[in-house]
């Protein structure tokens, strides 16, 4: 917790506070305001969340009751970022860099922190050079992300997003590939999966969003005999991924 009491576990409490935080650059995820809350400190909590393209969510005062440490959030509470997030050009410079074709994960509709810290843990393994994540429908860089990464978050970039869907369409012409996991697709073995590659990756229940699974290229499937039909989304991302690394390494002995 902070010295003035208003912070802890990612929540920064208070109107004063949440504009102190935005000024200082603190990376925020989510700023929650009561409704019917219009008065000037909560205009610039406003204008400070869209100049950083920070989501707002606004909600009744019960909610923030439940969310808060102090009891004294004056009907704001902003949840900050444990991390710094990364830009999406960074993650084409480290490729770059280490004279390797691109190959990012993209995750959409993924709210479970464990599941985000999971599959940045296999990115870092797998060799992907960055994560993107949207704005929203999305869990941020909490403690809970960098715990279940498992000291993966220090080393793998991760970008936030507005538009996922736009955000493919730009790494398209910059020369990258998408392909989407989708039960209903071609057997991943089947596909080419080498080169400049972004893999994208939906929740278990929702899946992907419409736009998003038609900017993509190819749709993979994974092999399943069991008796139901999914895999947890972080282990999803792990199979699709190794299956790229598995390409990649027959691709250099060739």
């Amino acid at each position: 917790m902070e010295a003035d009491g208003r912070i802890k576990e990612g929540l920064i409490e208070g109107r004063n506070a949440v504009i102190e935080a935005f000024r200082a650059g603190r990376p925020i995820d989510k700023v929650y305001i009561q409704d019917g809350c219009q008065d000037g400190p909560v205009q610039t909590i406003k204008r400070e969340a869209r100049k950083k393209d920070v989501q707002i969510r606004y909600v009744e005062k019960e909610r923030l009751d439940q969310m808060t440490v102090t009891g004294k959030h004056q009907g704001v509470i902003a949840v900050a970022a444990s991390y710094e997030y990364a830009s999406v050009e960074d993650m084409l410079k480290k490729a770059e860099d280490a004279g390797e074709a691109p190959f990012l994960i993209l995750l959409d509709n993924i709210e479970d922190p464990h599941n985000l810290g999971a599959v940045i843990r296999t990115a870092n393994l797998a060799g992907a050079h960055g994560v993107i994540i949207p704005k929203n429908r999305a869990a941020g860089l909490t403690a809970v992300v960098a715990k279940a990464s498992a000291g993966a978050l220090n080393y793998t970039p991760v970008a936030k997003v507005t538009n996922l869907a736009r955000t493919i369409e730009e790494l398209k012409e910059k020369g990258l590939w998408f392909v989407c996991a989708d039960m209903d697709g071609t057997r991943m073995y089947d596909l080419n999966l080498k080169g400049p590659i972004g893999l994208v990756i939906g929740s278990e229940g929702e899946g992907l969003g419409r736009l998003v699974k038609e900017k993509c290229d190819m749709t993979a499937a994974i092999p399943m005999k069991g008796d139901i039909d999914s895999l947890n989304a972080s282990v999803a991302a792990g199979v699709l991924a190794y299956e790229i690394v598995r390409q990649r390494i027959m691709e250099v002995r060739k």
